[in-house]
């Protein structure tokens, strides 16, 4: 099947709690997701899918994600989820159901699957290490070996959902603890996809961001929660509590890929 146009809304960062009162640094997480999916069931433009690119919960707490997983039920089309730095692949996997995928990690523990729409192929692959590396991502060999893989295969064209950044964001602090360790590797490994490949999108930076890097274009959303400074000589991390909260709306067609970036007033 020849690509067609296809629609997806990519959300990130929701950092759901326990409770529907469970509050960080002053905001209410699941209102802001109630939120988002009324704003996704009431555009113009019904989309293919959903994809959220990790840190559905806060912690990996059960009642966490049963909240999540009744938020995200009322969308009026499939979600697929990426694994977090504050999530479980083993969690996701029990709470949250998704749209039909193929497995391509048969443990539980890591969350790597591939999906197809409208002639385009959905790679979903995990980049959370040891907690001892935390936050940063890293692929595992598997990892690599799956990207590897897809990349090899004489396919549609490809979209790359992760969760941590690939390469440096120019801000001290977020390059400093927010990067995927073996991101270079991963790079050399999908570059070989020419122009099969049509963006690689991922979160955990809380910020609306591009990098473009040997023509390789990655591309991250804000939060539906709370956006993160990131100055290039910010040295903290900070929130910055004047952006709203945000989701993307993505065009794949046949000839390029288009990203709008946007925001709702928070509840």
């Amino acid at each position: 099947m020849s690509a067609q146009t296809a629609y997806f809304v990519q959300i990130s960062d929701t950092h759901i709690g326990p409770s529907a009162s469970y509050q960080r640094h002053g905001q209410n997480a699941l209102s802001c997701a109630e939120r988002v999916v009324e704003i996704i069931n009431g555009l113009p433009q019904r989309p293919d899918f959903v994809v959220h690119t990790g840190d559905v919960v806060y912690d990996p707490d059960p009642d966490a994600y049963r909240l999540a997983a009744r938020t995200f039920a009322r969308l009026d089309v499939p979600i697929y989820y990426v694994v977090g730095n504050h999530d479980r692949a083993r969690d996701i996997n029990h709470f949250l159901p998704m749209g039909p995928r193929e497995i391509l990690a048969e443990d539980r523990d890591l969350l790597s699957y591939a999906f197809e729409t409208r002639g385009y192929r959905l790679l979903v692959v995990d980049a959370r290490g040891p907690d001892e590396i935390d936050p940063h991502g890293l692929f595992s060999a598997r990892q690599l070996e799956i990207v590897r893989d897809e990349i090899e295969r004489n396919g549609p064209p490809l979209v790359i959902f992760t969760h941590y950044p690939v390469f440096p964001l120019n801000s001290l602090w977020m390059d400093a603890n927010m990067l995927t360790l073996n991101g270079p590797s991963f790079h050399k490994i999908i570059r070989k996809a020419d122009g099969r490949l049509r963006g690689v999108f991922h979160g955990h930076v809380h910020q609306n961001m591009q990098t473009l890097r040997d023509g390789v274009l990655y591309a991250s959303i804000a939060s539906v929660f709370a956006q993160f400074g990131a100055w290039p000589n910010d040295v903290v991390t900070s929130y910055d509590t004047q952006h709203p909260p945000g989701y993307g709306f993505v065009h794949l067609m046949p000839q390029q890929t288009i990203i709008h970036q946007h925001t709702f007033p928070r509840p």
